[in-house]
């Protein structure tokens, strides 16, 4: 092929040929040319308009399946789309477990668990106001697993307690720069549960368009972004610092609460934050406090016997761990006015249910100034409340570690408990439903036995405030309806519980027995003597009580001729004429002349309408339970 001045031959196509095309060009005629060329253009435009019907046809049939693999939820291959999310949590399953494990002890408690409301003893550890629903049934749709949202508050809970939420968030972000990484479940069959947090749950690759292609669903729907995982989003922010101790907002105690690296020393009376690496002027601070934890600082002689327990945060160096423990602490003294009966209830007994109750048995009790006697005689108690042996602060020379300690229990007043203040909404239908079953008794409801007598208890002090006519209350009980039985109680708890428990009605003067009552079954009277002496504000310790355990509360004042004072004073003493100035000097001079010095004799004519008034409700208890 030659070249002349760099230009092109015409319809050269090489091969030597190029006068024959030309030469064959020139033979067709011009009419018969354009017909052709015409009969051409027709082929050509015929077979365009074909394929562009063939084209659209194609596209209609897939363009339902495009719609829903893109603005419809991604119905296209959901199947691996499912396998591929679910599998990507393996490694978090486990951690995941222990929450849902923990979730059924919980749930076993009552159905009552997270909590809520202040305090947990200020709310410190791993629960709500509600069931935990880490794990919830699969939906209607069949076959998905429901995932609960997770909040950042609850994220960040979640790992001050456990550190269990933070792993797995770390795993789930390892998993998106990693998608192939853990691409199959361990066992090939068994579904792993990964958090619904928008910003830490994968979404396969294949399913997201490119970032800068708009995406267009049907009509009216609008395709929601999908948010970008950023692993700096994900980190559990450390919360701000705030003081470890309050001694203000409870006019009955002082408590602490520590969460992160705690050391509890005994030997030294000494309970210890540890500032974690990184901790700045924001998140941490040195502080050192002076505690008795023993619900009544108020008054000088319960606690001076109490020991002093430094509570502290230290940045520097502290002692080296001897055991470690993975359950929370409560730190309580036994010591104060708990050889009271009433006071060993109200100051131990009942602070410790209401702050260590929604533990379900999984705290560890630490006791400072350790009376053996007095824990042996509530052993039961402290079994129920925690799984764990009881240690003794002062001679344990160990140093225990934890992740989170409260020092001093919570209590909110005598013999008493506010549920909008108590975690999980406790109240006293709580604690007498956990009395009984810690010590085994058997009536819940005070309901006779069909052709039986309602049965009194006769509660009989045998030093001071004695019924000095117990023969004939009795007689007058019996005339009344009642079958009576009389009993003081003695240093062991179990016998009389459960004699208790066999009752539907209690009757005593004004003292500790009447603590006795958390025994009797729901629905029963209680009825209160006082004494003479202005002594109702004290009756109170037992009046609002009986009513929040779901009691029928009857009180009988004595006239002073009731009254063994009676026989120790002229009638113009001011004893009984002037019972406030008495008080006015104070609370010796009142327990001298009216609790220590006084006894009862019942006037039972003037009684009798009080125990007709109990076994009216008790027999009307009756009838309606029958109906």
């Amino acid at each position: 092929m030659g070249m002349d001045g760099g230009g092109k031959l015409p319809y050269s196509y090489g091969c030597g040929h190029d006068t024959k095309l030309v030469k064959s060009f020139s033979r067709v005629e011009p009419r018969k040319f354009g017909i052709g060329l015409v009969a051409g253009f027709l082929l050509v435009t015929c077979a365009y308009f074909s394929t562009a019907k063939f084209d659209a046809i194609h596209i209609a049939m897939i363009n339902p399946a495009a719609k829903n693999a893109i603005g419809m939820g991604s119905r296209v291959n959901a199947a691996d789309v499912s396998k591929q999310q679910l599998d990507l949590g393996v490694q978090g399953q486990d951690a995941l477990s222990k929450e849902g494990s923990k979730a059924e002890v919980l749930e076993k408690d009552g159905d009552k668990i997270s909590s809520s409301g202040p305090d947990s003893g200020q709310n410190a550890s791993l629960v709500g106001t509600k069931k935990d629903e880490t794990f919830v049934g699969d939906d209607a749709g069949g076959g998905g697993v429901v995932l609960p949202p997770v909040s950042s508050e609850e994220s960040t809970n979640s790992t001050q307690e456990s550190g269990v939420l933070e792993d797995e968030e770390l795993q789930v972000q390892d998993a998106v720069a990693n998608p192939r990484k853990n691409s199959s479940s361990s066992n090939g069959s068994s579904l792993s549960v990964v958090p619904s947090d928008p910003a830490t749950l994968p979404t396969p690759v294949q399913q997201i368009p490119p970032a800068s292609t708009e995406v267009k669903g049907p009509a009216g729907q609008q395709i929601p972004s999908i948010p970008e995982v950023k692993q700096a989003d994900s980190e559990t922010p450390a919360r701000e610092w705030k003081p470890l101790c309050d001694l203000t907002s409870n006019r009955r105690i002082d408590w602490c609460k520590l969460d992160g690296d705690v050391r509890v020393l005994g030997a030294n009376a000494s309970v210890t934050l540890v500032a974690s690496p990184g901790a700045n002027s924001r998140t941490f601070r040195e502080e050192s406090w002076r505690i008795k934890p023993y619900p009544r600082k108020a008054d000088p002689n319960a606690m001076r016997h109490v020991r002093v327990l430094t509570v502290q945060s230290v940045a520097g160096e502290a002692p080296a761990c001897t055991d470690r423990h993975d359950v929370p602490a409560l730190v309580f003294s036994d010591r104060g006015y708990t050889g009271n009966y009433f006071h060993a209830y109200t100051d131990v007994i009942l602070p410790l249910f209401l702050t260590a109750r929604q533990y379900a048995g999984e705290v560890r009790l630490l006791v400072t100034d350790f009376q053996m006697w007095w824990l042996g005689k509530f052993l039961p108690v402290l079994k129920s409340i925690s799984n764990y042996e009881l240690i003794d602060l002062d001679s344990d020379p160990r140093v225990h570690c934890f992740r989170h300690v409260q020092v001093g229990l919570t209590s909110h007043d005598d013999f008493s408990i506010d549920p909008r203040r108590a975690p999980n909404g406790y109240s006293m239908l709580d604690f007498t439903k956990f009395m009984r079953t810690t010590y085994g008794l058997p009536r819940d409801v005070a309901v006779p036995a069909a052709g039986k007598r309602p049965r009194l208890l006769v509660i009989a002090r045998a030093r001071t405030r004695r019924f000095v006519n117990t023969e004939e209350i009795v007689r007058g009980a019996e005339k009344v309806g009642f079958e009576v039985v009389v009993s003081e109680g003695q240093h062991e708890v179990a016998p009389f519980a459960e004699l208790a428990n066999t009752c539907d009605a209690m009757v005593g003067v004004h003292g500790a027995g009447l603590t006795n009552m958390v025994f009797l079954p729901t629905g029963g009277v209680v009825i209160q003597v006082v004494p003479l002496g202005g002594l109702e504000f004290v009756a109170g310790y037992f009046r609002r009580p009986s009513r929040d355990m779901g009691l029928r509360y009857l009180e009988y004042r004595i006239t002073p001729e009731e009254s063994t004072l009676i026989e120790q004073y002229p009638r113009d003493h001011p004893i009984f004429t002037d019972p406030d100035g008495v008080k006015s000097k104070g609370w010796d001079s009142l327990k001298e002349a009216y609790l220590d010095k006084q006894d009862v004799r019942l006037d039972m004519k003037r009684f009798r309408p009080t125990l007709k008034k109990a076994i009216a409700h008790l027999r009307a208890k009756a009838n309606s339970s029958n109906n």
